[in-house]
């Protein structure tokens, strides 16, 4: 191996660890501050996408552009339970996979499936529902390509006719990683 090999990998090796760094801030599940629940994987810990907001809950919550330090990369989960913002963002890194929790509701209604508006970015792989109502999902980010989607976990009440209403959406943002050279 040439030298400079070596040290492109250190520099990688570097650069992917810092990107991984923990803020000191992680959230555990279902936390009030509607960040996303970090699972770590292979040794680097995922990031949430934004700090927490302090923003009243009638108005949007605005979140900064997507930035190295605050991209989820490997397996990321994102827990959603009653009481937690019906809107997030995250922002991941390509080729991650998130595994989206939705806890029972508390009103009449069921999860019924998840959706994803870009399914070229990021793609639904995986759907259950258990019979005490909690519904999980497996969301896999595109390969190499940078993007959005909109992903929404419709709900409706069993026994009554009509469409599912939208009850949770994650907005996601596909962050490739910076190229060099």
């Amino acid at each position: 191996m040439r030298w400079w090999a070596g040290a492109w990998a250190v520099a990688a090796v570097l650069s992917l660890a810092a990107c991984g760094a923990s803020d000191g801030g992680g959230s555990a599940a279902g936390s009030p501050s509607g960040r996303p629940s970090p699972e770590p994987s292979s040794g680097t810990p995922a990031q949430p996408s934004r700090p927490p907001s302090s923003s009243a809950p009638s108005a949007p919550a605005a979140s900064p552009s997507p930035s190295a330090t605050g991209c989820v990369a490997g397996l990321a989960r994102v827990t959603v339970g009653p009481g937690d913002p019906v809107q997030r963002r995250l922002c991941a890194r390509p080729g991650t996979v998130i595994s989206l929790v939705l806890r029972p509701r508390v009103d009449d209604k069921r999860w019924t499936d998840v959706l994803s508006s870009a399914p070229v970015f990021v793609v639904v792989t995986g759907w259950r529902l258990d019979t005490d109502g909690t519904a999980h999902a497996t969301l896999r980010c595109a390969g190499t390509r940078g993007g959005t989607a909109r992903v929404t976990a419709p709900a409706k009440a069993p026994d009554v006719a009509g469409a599912a209403r939208v009850a949770f959406t994650l907005d996601v943002t596909v962050t490739p990683y910076p190229r060099e050279g």
